[in-house]
């Protein structure tokens, strides 16, 4: 175990945290918030980060950052990325229900 590769071990934990803490963000969000923001649908989403959160562990438990294909890791924390930074304060936003009425809230 040299620095080195603490510090990538270090690196690919807090990207798994990233792209877990993404995927579950996803899953508690409402499916209409995601059309009504102007994004891809619900489940893209959640298939893109469950693919990000899996390679973002599998890269934590086995190497460090330096075993699995060398743009799989980076391609998974970007997206989980784009999700964070882009998707999600629009889709946080949204307020969808039944108690609004024909012109907006009552």
């Amino acid at each position: 175990m040299t620095p080195l590769y603490l510090f990538f071990w270090a690196l690919s934990m807090a990207a798994f945290v990233v792209e877990a803490w993404a995927f579950i963000d996803a899953v508690r969000r409402p499916a209409g918030a995601f059309p009504a923001a102007g994004k891809q649908t619900k489940p893209l989403w959640l298939i893109i980060l469950g693919v990000a959160a899996v390679i973002g562990l599998g890269t934590a438990v086995y190497g460090g950052g330096m075993s699995l294909v060398g743009i799989l890791p980076i391609a998974a924390f970007v997206a989980a990325a784009i999700y964070l930074t882009d998707v999600r304060p629009k889709v946080r936003d949204f307020r969808g229900g039944t108690s609004s009425g024909p012109y907006g809230p009552w």
